[in-house]
């Protein structure tokens, strides 16, 4: 597994969502890219549902290549409210 980075706007935002380092290396190697943005700079930018044992998570993340690491950006666990069933899918605005 590529090492992970934590950006220390993660670090906060997960401490105040109860999510650890495990919950999200776990979403990031068993998860699959929902959305891509592979020209964002300075490094190419995905977001990532995966599982961990709190159930599903979505992992903003940059891939720093030349470095070898994802870098973490935020991580949360998806607002039914705003994601469709399967997470994967934003609603639509009203």
């Amino acid at each position: 597994m590529t090492p992970l980075r934590f950006k220390l706007h993660a670090v906060i935002q997960m401490e105040e969502r109860g999510l650890t380092v495990d919950d999200v290396r776990m979403a990031v190697e068993n998860g699959e890219d929902i959305e891509t943005r592979p020209d964002e700079q300075p490094y190419p930018a995905r977001l990532v549902l995966g599982l961990c044992l709190l159930g599903a998570l979505h992992v903003a993340v940059r891939d720093n290549i030349d470095d070898d690491e994802i870098i973490v950006e935020t991580a949360y666990q998806p607002d039914p409210a705003l994601w469709e069933p399967d997470f994967k899918t934003r609603r639509k605005s009203p």
